[in-house]
């Protein structure tokens, strides 16, 4: 076998055995076969890049027939850093499923018991200043001398 014809047979192994765990529906192994169907697209597209050659860099005497093509190379780069991208995620999602099914049957609804006592005296504190203010300015009002004008309603 040829370095070629053994990385093609590679790549074919590993984009089925990708495909085939990725059915599965284990997270984790949906993770495993995302990565190994990244690598064979790296494979491919490193196979499909053609012989190599100089370096693309064009100098004096070079004949451009005799430079690898850098676009593959670009390629292969970003499909690397779209695998990392879409593993970290793949990670995150992992996990927040492992933590609710820790959970239970309590999903998501983590108990803020402490929080809503802190709210329910804020706004209880909040109620018994605006009624001391009302009192106070009660207070003021009555004792002040000024006699309201006529032309005001009161309802």
């Amino acid at each position: 076998m040829t370095a070629s014809l053994t990385l093609v047979v590679l790549m074919a192994v590993l984009f089925g055995a990708g495909i085939a765990i990725m059915l599965e529906r284990s997270l984790t192994r949906v993770l495993i076969g995302f990565l190994l169907v990244g690598n064979a697209v790296n494979l491919l597209i490193y196979l499909m890049s053609g012989m190599p050659g100089l370096a693309p860099i064009l100098n004096d005497g070079v004949d451009p027939d005799e430079i690898s093509d850098p676009l593959p190379q670009a390629f292969v780069l970003t499909a690397i850093v779209i695998n990392l991208g879409i593993t970290a995620f793949m990670l995150a999602l992992i996990y927040r499923s492992w933590w609710l099914a820790q959970l239970g049957e309590k999903g998501d609804l983590v108990d803020d018991d402490a929080e809503l006592e802190e709210d329910a005296e804020e706004a209880a504190d909040l109620i018994r200043s605006s009624s001391a203010d009302d009192l106070a300015i009660q207070q003021i009002i009555d004792a002040s001398d000024e006699e309201p004008d006529e032309e005001v309603v009161r309802p």
